[in-house]
């Protein structure tokens, strides 16, 4: 495995790997990896000849310094994960290298990005955008990998890959969860203990009201996970929203789509964690 920090040589290595018509997968990522990550990454090594992982903690996609700043950082450790799980290349870039100037480029992709996320984190899916498009120009993959527990940002990348015309699969894949349930998160780890026992109820809840929902309104499950999550004092639901699997809008009668999604987002304590629920197509109320 090659540890990459020059985009550059980057670019030198995949070429020679392209002349031989190996495909490439691509699995960004902001590091602190855990096995959330590492499945993506398991996905990519089988299905391409080259793993490529991006390691970088981009701060363009970042509207809370804050939360930028203490983002966990662990880049020895990822690398040890990544070797043992197969990836070739590990590229790790510094800030000034991926942004050797500021990237001025804004992005509109319409009402996919404007609601939930983008609606309540202003720029943070412009700077996904940036980061990932660049990715894309630098390592052209075949595929790319990304994780279902970031639901929304898979449409944004989808919409974005449509209009910049980039040739690129896009592979989502499914949500990995700790043994209690708790969707895996680089943020997991800034829980205290206390907490950290008191998420799981986050994805307790979604379970239970695809359970509650048959006969029920959109609205009345809304309210029913809002209600059962934020009975631990603990917790503040910043969102809950069903929405159109494919268009991320907002539904209010389950007739409207036949993809509904139930999009969350948490406080626990100072720490937001996000999940989603799939519902049944059928459902009516």
């Amino acid at each position: 495995m090659k540890i990459v920090n020059k985009i550059q040589d980057l670019k030198s290595y995949l070429a020679k790997e392209k002349q031989d018509k190996k495909q490439i997968g691509l699995v960004p990522t902001m590091g602190a990896l855990h096995a959330g990550h590492l499945s993506l990454v398991k996905r990519c090594v089988e299905e391409n000849a080259v793993c490529v992982v991006s390691v970088f903690v981009n701060p363009t996609q970042f509207n809370d310094k804050h939360d930028l700043e203490t983002y966990p950082r662990t880049l020895d450790k990822d690398c040890e994960l990544l070797q043992a799980a197969g990836c070739d290349y590990v590229f790790a870039p510094s800030v000034e290298e991926m942004y050797p100037e500021p990237d001025t480029r804004t992005f509109d992709f319409g009402p996919v990005m404007q609601v939930m996320e983008g609606a309540r984190r202003p720029g943070h899916f412009n700077g996904v955008a940036q980061v990932v498009s660049k990715l894309f120009y630098i390592v052209e993959p075949d595929n790319a990998y990304f994780g279902e527990k970031d639901f929304q940002q898979i449409a944004v990348i989808r919409a974005m890959v449509e209009q910049l015309n980039i040739p690129v699969h896009i592979v989502d894949c499914p949500i990995m969860r700790e043994a209690d349930g708790l969707a895996m998160s680089s943020r997991n780890t800034r829980l205290t203990p206390e907490q950290r026992q008191k998420a799981p109820l986050i994805a307790r809840t979604l379970k239970e009201s695809v359970t509650f929902a048959p006969g029920k309104s959109v609205q009345e499950v809304i309210d029913f996970v809002v209600k059962t999550i934020e009975q631990e004092p603990v917790m503040k639901v910043e969102y809950y929203e069903i929405v159109d699997g494919h268009t991320m809008q907002p539904i209010h009668d389950w007739s409207e789509t036949d993809y509904p999604v139930g999009c969350i987002t948490v406080y626990c304590g100072e720490v937001r964690l996000i999940d989603n629920i799939k519902y049944a197509s059928n459902l009516k109320g």
